[in-house]
């Protein structure tokens, strides 16, 4: 793997976090393929190959219609994120993918209360190659606890 590559996954990262923590939600969606997958799944069901996810979309019109949803019909306590994502683990790579790895943490403020841990987890990613650089073909936000409190309104 060479230097250019391994730093692009890192900026895909850097500003997939500062998208969604800046609250950009119509920028989420350009992050991915048109075909693409997002899952948030717990570890125990994606461990033991159980395909229940939290969220699973399979496009990027659905990423659009939760970003609507979530945006503008659904009724919640505004919070922050912030996500801390670790450096990536490259796997295999190719001409057209890249398979990557990387630890997350997303912390959670509410304007009323102190900022706790809401999600944490790792990224399995997919990442495609194409002429607008790099985008996720497949995001699987596999958490470690096998509980979401209260609700998850935003993305991982």
């Amino acid at each position: 793997m060479d230097f250019d590559t391994y730093y692009s996954v890192v900026a895909l990262y850097a500003e997939y976090a500062s998208a969604l923590d800046d609250r950009r939600w119509d920028a989420w969606p350009e992050f991915f393929v048109d075909d693409c997958v997002y899952k948030v799944q717990p570890r125990e069901n994606y461990d033991r190959g159980f395909p229940l996810a939290t969220l699973s979309f399979e496009s990027k019109d659905m990423l659009k219609d939760r970003i609507y949803g979530a945006t503008e019909t659904i009724f919640h306590e505004p919070y922050y994120q912030r996500h801390v994502v670790g450096l990536p683990k490259i796997g295999k790579i190719d001409a057209q993918h890249i398979e990557s790895q990387a630890n997350y943490s997303v912390f959670r403020t509410r304007s009323d209360g102190v900022s706790t841990v809401y999600n944490v987890g790792r990224y399995i990613d997919v990442i495609r190659r194409g002429p607008q650089g790099l985008k996720f073909q497949s995001r699987l936000c596999i958490f470690d606890t096998e509980m979401i409190p209260n609700s998850l309104i935003y993305p991982i």
